[in-house]
């Protein structure tokens, strides 16, 4: 057997080549390992029919890919449409455990429920949730603790600031109801703060010695008609819809009646307005879902929803419908017009 000198140049750039080859072998194995495909679980309320889910989690993706996560590429979502009553979104929660989510994104009180108590492990993302320290989701806006953190939706008492803008967009109002789902009242599970944003409505009516105000909870949406045609027996009654399942699952059909009758009325909702609605005032809800990716991002990389405080909303949209105010024989005060952050003509 022929043996090569030492100082063989061929053989020593064979073996440098071998280890580059198996360095490089070990890094790309290294960043497969790094780039394996999560998978993430979504709960959302909207049918996907709905136009204004769709729009909600395209900002939801965009935001998860300038994060890094491409789905198809190193993320794989799997959706629950359409979780709007308790039936479904047990289902629609055990289902998704099923495939062992890396995380779970649960838009609105019935989705986050459901899987809030199916799962004390699996880390949950919520958006769109009113008081979740008081419907008891997390133990603090600042120290979430256990597995379930996100962005709060609005505070109860922005009923009131509702009740304000009513008025000022219609001032000849003199009586004024709020609309919430009467389930919310009795099941705690779908979310106790219709009442309680109707109270705050109702505190506001008070300092205006012109306003009476009155409770119009509704459980079913035949039930939804009587109430609005009650307030307009009187050419100056006026109407505020509480953001809940109910409400946003019919708002068609409120925003509908609300136009036969010729009732102002005031949402929580952008979708409202953009559907024919007078006048909305909420959080901006497709911000929400870009936040929530941040937080979906930082727990695959590692963190805990329990060390990630719930966000709340630092501004809340004005949404005018200038349309609907000209059939309504409205004049919307220059001042208000221009503090709107969006005007539809």
């Amino acid at each position: 057997m022929t043996c090569a000198p030492v100082g063989c140049p061929f053989l020593g750039s064979a073996r440098l080549r071998d280890r580059g080859a198996l360095g490089a072998a070990a890094l790309a194995l290294a960043a497969f390992a790094q780039q394996r495909v999560r998978r993430l679980g979504v709960l959302i309320q909207y049918a996907e029919s709905d136009p204004e889910g769709q729009i909600r989690l395209a900002g939801f993706r965009e935001e998860l890919h300038k994060l890094g996560w491409t789905v198809g590429d190193n993320l794989r979502i799997e959706y629950r449409w359409a979780v709007s009553n308790e039936e479904r979104a047990r289902s629609s929660a055990s289902e998704l455990l099923e495939l062992a989510p890396d995380v779970i994104l649960a838009n609105s009180t019935l989705p986050l429920r459901a899987v809030e108590q199916a799962t004390h492990t699996v880390p949950v993302v919520f958006t769109t949730i009113i008081d979740p320290v008081g419907q008891g989701f997390v133990a603090s806006l600042a120290h979430p603790g256990g597995n379930v953190t996100g962005f709060s939706y609005l505070d109860v008492s922005v009923g009131g600031k509702r009740m304000d803008l009513l008025k000022e967009i219609a001032p000849r109002t003199t009586h004024i109801a709020c609309m919430f789902n009467l389930a919310c009242m009795f099941n705690p599970e779908r979310g106790p703060y219709g009442a309680r944003i109707s109270l705050s409505a109702q505190e506001a009516a008070k300092k205006q010695l012109d306003v009476q105000f009155a409770a119009a909870p509704v459980l079913e949406p035949s039930q939804v008609e009587p109430v609005v045609t009650a307030l307009a027996r009187d050419p100056n009654g006026g109407l505020i819809v509480s953001p809940d399942a109910f409400t946003v699952t019919h708002r068609d059909q409120i925003v509908a009646l609300a136009a036969r009758y010729r009732l102002p009325a005031i949402y929580a909702e952008r979708n409202f307005a953009t559907g024919g609605g007078l006048v909305s005032y909420g959080a901006n809800y497709v911000d929400h879902f870009r936040q929530a990716a941040s937080y979906v991002d930082r727990i695959l990389r590692g963190a805990k929803p329990a060390d990630l405080p719930v966000q709340q909303p630092s501004k809340f949209y004005l949404v005018i419908n200038l349309k609907t105010t000209k059939a309504l024989g409205l004049d919307i005060p220059p001042t208000l017009l221009a503090l709107a952050d969006e005007v539809i003509e």
